[in-house]
């Protein structure tokens, strides 16, 4: 919402500069570019499936056990 009213060419010059201020005391790591999806159980951050919210590795181990319904080791 700030950023709109930044970008916004038919805003008053004061609302823009108030949502300037306020945009630069945020925290700079709650900007969402910032975050990295990261494995709930091991916090590796790459290889990781959203789907499942795990890393490659994690997966793979979930899905031997039979931990994961419906996905199956491929066999062609």
């Amino acid at each position: 919402a700030l950023k709109a009213i930044i970008q916004d060419p038919n805003a008053e010059p004061e609302a823009k500069w108030d949502a300037q201020l306020q945009l630069q005391k945020l925290p700079r790591d709650s900007s969402p570019v910032r975050q990295r999806n990261r494995c709930r159980l091991t916090g590796r951050p790459h290889g990781y499936y959203r789907k499942f919210g795990l890393s490659r590795i994690k997966l793979r181990e979930a899905a031997m056990r039979g931990d994961v319904p419906g996905l199956v080791k491929a066999s062609w």
